[in-house]
């Protein structure tokens, strides 16, 4: 068996041990190539290979098409195709994306609503039906409410904190350009879904259309990504941003069903330049989403047939008198002013709980303790037998709405069914005018610290609450002080509360959101036309109170969270034309230059780590712009320069060249002069020599030849200090000390002197524990002990080693990193290699594995000293810019970014910022003009030529 091994191995070998350098011996014989090596070379044969196939297939497929044959399909991939292009494929049309995205998000809003549902029936379940106390009533209140709040803020914060809030903040900033991280994912959605459902189920005074329209913006993206993976074409920012329009609409839509007023809200709220070619757009996706939500409420029985939300039965013969306008706009002037207070105790609420850094820390460590505080002090204000006898707390969200808009007077004489209504709002203490007061100011409060929750929520539905029950309040006292109402040209009609409930409803919700579009969303909400005008008053009014005394609710929370969004500019401050860019720009700009070195550019990252994207300029003399280049592009350059895989690659080359030298050093001719020991190392343990004892022919095993072929010896042994170390080869294994045969023809003497011994020792060792080779996993403990190879038969599991690689010492890497970082950076070199690139991008000719091509964009944007802030405004609010290069004729002066401007127009707005405040521009030195002398004469001048003209004619 082992002469039938022996003959295989030194006569049958096969092709690929002859490719591995397999080397036959007496035994078993080994392989003298490295396995890795083998591996990669093996993996780059068949990437060529691979390479190859796909081109004879291209060639072979263009024949066939050349030819006319088709191609083998069967009958099954034929239908596959059909349904495909007929279906999923026009999955990327406006029309087909627009309807897909309108019906997702209302089966989403409809199922929220179902869960909202279910949540409030076990809580009024367990507080008429299980608590038979008071007490026991009141654990049963509490206990549900408390523990969704604490489901939802938890599962919130583990799934996707971006959740938290309302969301049209964050839309307002995504569609202005600023990318959110992380804030339209299906993380994002799954853990809105899940913790507005939670929010709104336990009782909160809280609404739901802020998280509608980020749900529907969340489904627009994930289908458009989903498109995108289709059909590449959709990919564009483009097409991106009017889809994420289109959304806002569609969430406001499926939230009240009012198709029209929510695209209007969604132009007012989520955008400053609206494109009108977005606008069918909005309007298809909100009709769609608005007309599957009410058709689910019909399937599923909720509603015997499509109607408003919230339906109402005003007269439509005499709605109201005109004399009430000057009410209905005194209502809304006080809607203004309330709305205004909500926001800025919210705001003052907000920064109070932030800037208290004892409080703050405490419950950032138990982020249970706030939620759940505030959650249990909430509900136990709403519980029925106390506080909340006064305002209707056993009723629901629609149901309280729906009395506020009743169509009678609440102090006239009731029905069975009218008395029950009002039997909610009256109590033996308090009444009804008591109870609307208490029912305004509660949900004015409550509302207001419940939105500070980290857990999805809205503000609509409580403003809209409290906008109706001040409305409610306003009618009432008009009929008392007219119970037969006011008398107009021979005409007496009765006032009707429920009117001015819709009048207030409309004017607190478009006073808090700073919007007019409530009119038509309380007009389609409400199912009645007949008080459009005097909504219309009350909307004008409040939205100019509240527009002069502060932010919108949705302005206060990007200030308050300091999102990218641009304030706007007040229309009455005529200094916005007198500042210029140069005011307010920054002066001082960190750029990057051409030929700069990697350690220039390492220290300028490190010194600037905020800022996100760098000017790239000529040179620091002339200061040229040519371009633009992000950070994390800087930081692969230099990550490519001197990174972990450009290390091993050089320490691989280093090992590589060091293995060549000595594969040379030993197939070098003998030398012709007689080789004696120094006299140190005649006593060397291990050479088994003794002082006086030469090398012989027979000693050496046959490396010299015979006596007879050999000149006269010569001595060539000096005593000398100098001596050659081969860098990154590791030292052969220690051998026996019994010399055999076989090993003794591998023996080579080196003319070293006695004095050297020691040193080369010395410097061996550390040379041989610097080029040891590591495992990929840094390891070292399944290193082979050297020696004899086992047997086989040893062990029957054959496992192959892991790939090991060479790397550098920690001397030689800092040597070889201050070498590399002090070269220069070509950048005009990438910019020519990417234009080429773009130009021909199946030529390979223009690869280069040793340089990293960094995208560079070579046309910033650029404004020039000169341009007014208006100008500025609209151009970032239009283009969604986030930075700008200021120049001069070419020259980088200086940079203006979301941060600068947005100072700058709140110090013009407040005054601080004027023409006679304004910083002095540093002046800058003329620029040296050089004549270079003609030999051609100069043209004439103006006057000169006059002249000539005049004697001519003359």
């Amino acid at each position: 068996m082992k002469l039938k091994r022996q003959t295989l191995v030194s006569g049958d070998t096969s092709e690929e041990e002859i490719g591995h350098n397999y080397l036959s011996t007496l035994m078993y014989g080994r392989y003298q190539r490295d396995l890795s090596e083998a591996a990669r070379e093996e993996a780059r044969r068949l990437r060529r290979l691979r390479k190859k196939r796909r081109r004879d297939d291209k060639l072979r497929q263009k024949e066939l098409a050349a030819t006319g044959k088709p191609r083998p399909r069967g009958k099954f991939f034929k239908v596959l195709g059909y349904i495909w292009r007929h279906t999923f494929a026009r999955l990327g049309e406006d029309w087909i994306f627009l309807a897909v995205l309108g019906i997702i998000t209302a089966i989403l809003n409809f199922a929220m609503d179902r869960g909202i549902a279910i949540c409030n029936n076990a809580r009024m379940w367990m507080y008429n039906d299980l608590a038979t106390s008071t007490f026991s009533q009141y654990v049963a209140w509490v206990s549900l409410p408390v523990c969704l709040i604490l489901f939802a803020a938890g599962f919130v914060h583990i799934v996707a904190a971006q959740s938290i809030g309302s969301g049209i903040p964050e839309m307002k900033t995504i569609l202005r350009g600023v990318h959110l991280k992380e804030y339209l994912t299906f993380r994002a959605l799954i853990s809105k879904l899940i913790g507005l459902t939670a929010t709104l189920g336990s009782g909160l005074p809280l609404g739901k259309e802020g998280p509608s329209v980020h749900i529907a913006s969340m489904v627009a993206t994930l289908l458009s990504k989903l498109v995108t993976t289709f059909q590449g074409i959709y990919s564009n920012e483009s097409r991106n941003s009017e889809m994420l329009a289109a959304a806002c609409a569609v969430g406001v839509a499926s939230c009240f069903a009012a198709p029209v007023g929510g695209v209007l809200f969604s132009i007012e709220v989520t955008t400053t330049y609206f494109a009108v070619r977005n606008y069918w757009r909005g309007f298809f996706a909100a009709c769609c989403g608005a007309i599957m939500f009410r058709l689910l409420s019909v399937w599923s029985g909720a509603m015997p047939t499509i109607k408003p939300l919230f339906p109402t039965n005003l007269p439509q013969d005499f709605p109201f008198d005109p004399q009430e306008f000057a009410v209905f706009v005194l209502l809304g002037v006080v809607c203004g002013l309330l709305a205004s207070l909500w926001i800025w105790l919210h705001r003052q609420y907000v920064l109070f709980m932030r800037n208290t850094k004892t409080l703050s820390n405490f419950l950032q460590k138990n982020r249970f303790i706030y939620p759940g505080f505030i959650t249990l002090a909430v509900m136990s204000i709403l519980f029925p037998p106390g506080i909340g006898k006064y305002m209707a707390a056993v009723l629901g969200n629609q149901e309280q709405v729906l009395s506020l808009f009743a169509n009678f007077t609440w102090s006239d004489e009731l029905t069975a069914e009218q008395a029950s209504i009002v039997s909610h709002w009256r109590t033996p203490e308090v009444e009804y005018w008591g109870c609307l007061i208490i029912f305004f100011f509660s949900i004015f409060f409550l509302s207001m610290v419940s939105c500070t929750l980290p857990v999805p929520a809205g503000i609509f539905v409580p403003a809209f609450k409290m906008g109706a029950s001040l409305g409610r309040f306003t009618g009432e006292v008009m009929h008392y002080f007219c119970p037969l109402g006011v008398a107009y040209g021979g005409h007496i009609q009765k006032i009707l509360p429920g009117g001015y409930a819709v009048v207030g409803a409309a004017a607190f919700t478009g006073a808090v959101t700073h919007t007019v579009s409530t009119i038509v969303i309380v007009s389609e909400m409400t199912g009645q036309v007949t008080h459009l005008l005097g909504i219309m008053a009350a909307v004008l009014a409040a939205n100019a109170v509240a527009a002069l005394l502060g932010p919108s609710c949705f302005d206060s929370i990007i200030l308050i969270k300091k999102l990218p969004y641009l304030p706007d500019l007040l229309s009455s401050a005529s200094r916005m034309y007198d500042i210029c860019v140069e005011d307010f720009m920054v002066r001082e700009v960190k750029y990057i230059w051409n030929r700069m070195t990697f350690q220039q550019l390492k220290d300028l990252l490190k010194e600037n780590k905020a800022i996100k994207s760098f000017p790239l300029v000529d040179s620091p003399a002339s200061m040229v712009l040519l371009g633009s280049i992000h950070r994390w592009e800087l930081v692969r350059v230099i990550e490519r320069q001197v990174g972990r895989s450009r290390r091993l690659q050089v320490a691989a080359q280093w090992h590589r060249r060091a293995l060549q030298d000595e594969a040379r050093a030993r197939t070098r001719r003998p030398s012709r002069f007689e080789v004696t020991p120094a006299p140190d190392m005649l006593h060397a343990p291990g050479t088994g020599m003794t002082r006086g004892s030469s090398l012989t022919t027979k000693d050496q095993g046959g490396l010299l030849p015979s006596p007879g072929q050999l000149f006269r010896p010569k001595s060539i042994l000096k005593k000398t200090n100098s001596f050659t170390l081969t860098r990154g080869l590791a030292s052969p294994p220690p051998q026996a000390t019994t010399p055999s045969p076989a090993s003794s023809p591998a023996q080579v003497y080196s003319t070293v002197t006695g004095a050297e011994t020691r040193i080369r020792a010395a410097f061996e060792a550390i040379f041989r524990r610097s080029t040891l080779l590591q495992d990929v996993e840094g390891g070292l403990s399944d290193q082979l002990t050297p020696g004899l190879p086992r047997s086989p038969s040893i062990n029957k599991k054959v496992q192959l080693p892991r790939e090991r690689v060479c790397d550098m010492s920690p001397e030689d890497q800092k040597a070889w990193e201050q070498l590399e970082m002090a070269k220069e950076i070509d950048f005009d070199r990438m910019l020519g290699i990417a234009r080429k690139r773009d130009l021909l991008p199946e030529d390979s000719e223009y690869e280069d594995e040793t340089l990293y091509i960094c995208h560079i964009d070579p046309a910033p944007f650029q404004l020039v000293e000169r341009t007014s802030l208006l100008k500025v405004h609209s151009l970032f609010s239009t283009l969604g810019v986030s930075r700008a290069y200021v120049t001069a004729i070419g020259r980088l002066i200086g940079v203006v970014a979301l941060k600068e401007l947005r100072k700058a127009i709140e110090d013009v707005n407040s005054g601080v910022l004027t023409v006679a405040t304004r910083p002095s521009p540093p002046t800058t030195p003329l620029p040296t003009i050089i004549k270079v002398p003609s030999t051609q004469p100069a043209p004439p001048s103006d006057s000169e030529t006059a002249k000539l003209t005049t004697s001519e004619k003359t």
